[in-house]
């Protein structure tokens, strides 16, 4: 987390897990009204998603990784960023 961070009003966030073979696919969505971007409160959307699913998931197995946590998409804010 980062300390200190600008408080932001949030419009909307939707979190989705999709199944995969042998996986989850999560993504988050986050909007707000202000004049930045909210790619951070997305990762940390997914961030924390994921590691709660490895809490609920660690009685079956520790072998269990977390992996590729990326922004896919940004828009509003200086810059707009697509992958």
């Amino acid at each position: 987390m980062i300390p200190l961070c600008h408080q932001l009003n949030l419009s909307k966030i939707q979190l989705h897990i999709e199944p995969s073979d042998k996986a989850l696919q999560i993504s988050c969505s986050v909007k707000c009204n202000e004049r930045t971007g909210v790619e951070m409160e997305a990762l940390t959307g997914v961030s924390v998603a994921a590691l709660t699913i490895y809490d609920m998931c660690k009685a079956l197995s520790h072998d269990i990784t977390i992996s590729e946590i990326q922004l896919q998409q940004k828009t509003g804010g200086k810059n707009d960023f697509n992958r």
